[in-house]
């Protein structure tokens, strides 16, 4: 019960890993908001957390408005009296547009890049003083090893999301708010399925020393550990958790 009367957001927290991060912090003694901008699945899984003894709550949130932001984290204070955790998980994936650089649709990549880029900082932005009115926090946020893979928009955003991680570690440290980042390999989940065919799956997985897909609840344990008290010296890192995929010295 390693979060007993702590508070934690986690954005994108309908489904897949954001769902499965949200079930473990409430596991272990969270408050959870359900950040979210599916209502019907925000619900769902605040009240299936509710139903197994935990504390949850939804809250709407598009994480590339900071007026939607603001609100999440002006909410998460009013019912739960402060912030301590930050889980960036929220992304367009399910069902995104594969198109290369030169040719996608330009006001889809911007959107792109307000969710899976500019929607962390801005999360970040709405949460920091509250966490810091409460001695600190520790945030996660959401890469990917796509980031290394140099494959198209989504790669770049992630790998932007690192840089985000390390720049925004050196300035909330003194905070006493610690941020890094987990970099999962192919997860299965629904969205994976719906936009990564079997084809490129197969080689890539027969390449990784630990050959099959990863399951959310591959990524859980160290979600929790970088949020909890025993990662205490530990920030502006990118954990990778991909089962030998990516091997960087």
């Amino acid at each position: 019960m390693r979060f007993t009367d702590k508070v934690a957001i986690v954005t994108g927290a309908g489904r897949g890993i954001g769902e499965a991060y949200a079930k473990g912090l409430a596991a272990e003694g969270a408050r959870v908001v359900i950040a979210e901008l599916n209502e019907s699945e925000g619900r769902r899984v605040a009240d299936e957390i509710r139903a197994g003894g935990g504390t949850a709550t939804f809250v709407p949130v598009d994480v590339s408005s900071p007026e939607s932001t603001r609100a999440m984290a002006a909410e998460t204070v009013r019912l739960y009296g402060g912030i301590d955790c930050l889980v960036n998980n929220a992304a367009i994936y399910h069902g995104m547009q594969i198109a290369p650089l030169i040719l996608v649709d330009w006001d889809y990549y911007k959107k792109f890049m307000d969710v899976n880029m500019h929607g962390a900082l801005l999360c970040v932005r709405a949460c920091y003083e509250a966490m810091a009115a409460r001695g600190g926090g520790a945030i996660v946020n959401q890469s990917s090893t796509a980031a290394w893979m140099a494959i198209g928009f989504y790669a770049i955003a992630k790998l932007a999301l690192n840089g985000i991680t390390q720049s925004l570690a050196r300035e909330l440290g003194p905070l006493g708010i610690r941020i890094n980042a987990i970099a999962p390999g192919p997860t299965d989940t629904e969205a994976t399925r719906s936009v990564v065919p079997a084809s490129y799956l197969k080689p890539m997985l027969a390449q990784m020393p630990l050959a099959r897909m990863g399951k959310p609840e591959d990524l859980v344990g160290t979600c929790l550990f970088l949020l909890s008290s025993e990662s205490a010296w530990m920030t502006g890192q990118v954990v990778n958790v991909d089962g030998g995929q990516i091997m960087r010295p």
